[in-house]
């Protein structure tokens, strides 16, 4: 049995492109989205512009596969705050919505709330493909049985280390497997180099749900999916532990708040950082936007507590959602299903855009992972799969399918993070703060 085939029972118990038009897939008929050559044209929306040009590229694919079923997709990318908060008020108003949608993860429970949510039931289309399909990541946009999402990739969070810099520094990356070493590592960089080691994020909150999920807890009670529970022992002693690795200088607060902005990227490039732990698909920006350390990064499995409930999870996630009121959402739904899931759609999520698949059938197919002319296997000194193979256990954070996640990952974005690491509130102080505001803001 696979690691993917026992992520369910490990499941922790414990761009801008300025859009023209105002959307609307699901306001028209069906009649006037099929062009007279029989062309039924999608309306898409993306907040990120990457995951578009797949699309196309998977349009091309199908419509040469099924010349009676021909679609045509017209897609809009939109900033990721604007996307969401266009459409919640297009799902409250029942007007305007696309026919189809990118939702990341920590914004998708906002989506499946109450009796009839505005998303399509996919069961029917994810079933074709579900026996080779990591079922955690189904579970992250899904409710009470109900397939409301098709995910884009696993998301498991990985160490990205300059492996040159690291040598020049007598640090080497591959004694580095618990977080002590991983400090010890640091400190010792920092002292040898003046420079950072990891990274502090002051605005997303993966590495600290991934950590938190090694110690075996949950932002929230009953195994995640109950009331704010922020400020229980696993999620202070977390904290405490970073906020101990910022003090020793082994990590420091990246430019722009987290590696997946512009002025991190610039950073991290000049070498003012050596060490990344975050989502696998952090690797198609190394690929994207630091072109001078091509040839200098290598993968290696996130550091672990010597006593880990799971060694690391799926982080980030970006779910592609039907509006049920698309008049044409029965092809839109089959199309995205062979876009997301198939076999195809998984080696194009590998080979344009480096994401770990959500598709098993591609990890053991070394003619795929390990073709020495793919971008992301010239880039890296290791290679992605050899490294994802490795690890043992790939959790999935519970937190993230509560319905209240959506809020909570605003307070991560706009102050929880940056109280503790920046403004240096005490991680207890902060968290109970975060607590009590939260649980008032829900009404809990």
């Amino acid at each position: 049995m696979s690691k993917f085939r026992k992520l369910a029972a490990v499941g922790l118990a414990t761009t801008l492109l300025a859009a023209c038009g105002s959307g609307g897939g699901g306001d028209a008929d069906a009649g006037s989205k099929v062009s007279e050559d029989g062309v039924t044209t999608l309306e898409v929306w993306v907040f990120q512009e990457l995951h578009g040009k797949v699309y196309e590229t998977m349009a091309g694919k199908w419509n040469d596969e099924n010349p009676d079923k021909q679609v045509d997709l017209n897609i809009i990318t939109y900033p990721y705050e604007d996307m969401h908060s266009k459409l919640q008020l297009a799902a409250n108003s029942g007007k305007g919505m696309p026919d189809a949608v990118d939702i990341e993860v920590g914004k998708f429970a906002a989506f499946v709330r109450g009796e009839n949510p505005p998303l399509m039931n996919l069961n029917d289309y994810v079933d074709p493909y579900r026996d080779d399909v990591v079922e955690a990541r189904l579970d992250l946009y899904s409710r009470d049985g109900v397939n409301y999402g098709f995910p884009t990739h696993v998301g498991t969070v990985v160490a990205f280390y300059n492996e040159e810099a690291m040598e020049e520094a007598g640090v080497d990356y591959t004694d580095i497997v618990t977080w002590d070493d991983y400090k010890e590592a640091g400190v010792k960089y920092h002292e040898a180099t003046g420079k950072q080691f990891g990274v502090a994020n002051t605005i997303a909150a993966f590495l600290e749900q991934a950590v938190t999920a090694q110690l075996g807890g949950q932002f929230f009670t009953d195994d995640g999916l109950g009331e704010v529970d922020l400020d229980n022992p696993i999620v202070t002693q977390m904290f405490e532990d970073r906020v101990d690795m910022l003090d020793a200088g082994a990590i420091g607060i990246v430019p722009g708040g987290e590696p997946d902005a512009e002025e991190a990227f610039g950073s991290i490039n000049d070498g003012d950082f050596a060490a990344v732990v975050y989502p696998q698909w952090y690797a198609s920006r190394y690929v994207d936007y630091m072109p001078d350390l091509k040839g200098k990064i290598a993968i290696a499995p996130a550091p672990v507590y010597e006593d880990a409930v799971v060694d690391t999870i799926g982080g980030g996630g970006t779910g592609l959602a039907i509006a049920a009121t698309s008049p044409v959402k029965d092809l839109a739904a089959e199309f995205f299903a062979y876009a997301k899931l198939s076999m195809d759609g998984n080696i194009a999520v590998w080979e344009d855009l480096g994401f770990d698949p959500v598709n098993m059938s591609v990890w053991e197919n070394e003619e795929i992972t390990h073709n020495p002319d793919n971008q992301f296997n010239e880039y890296f000194t290791t290679n992605m799969f050899d490294v994802l193979n490795s690890i043992e256990t790939i959790g999935h954070f519970e937190s993230l399918s509560n319905p209240n996640y959506p809020t909570m990952d605003a307070a991560f974005r706009t102050t929880i993070l940056n109280d503790i690491y920046d403004a240096r509130v005490p991680v207890e102080e902060a968290l109970k703060n975060a607590t009590d505001q939260l649980k008032n803001e829900l009404g809990e």
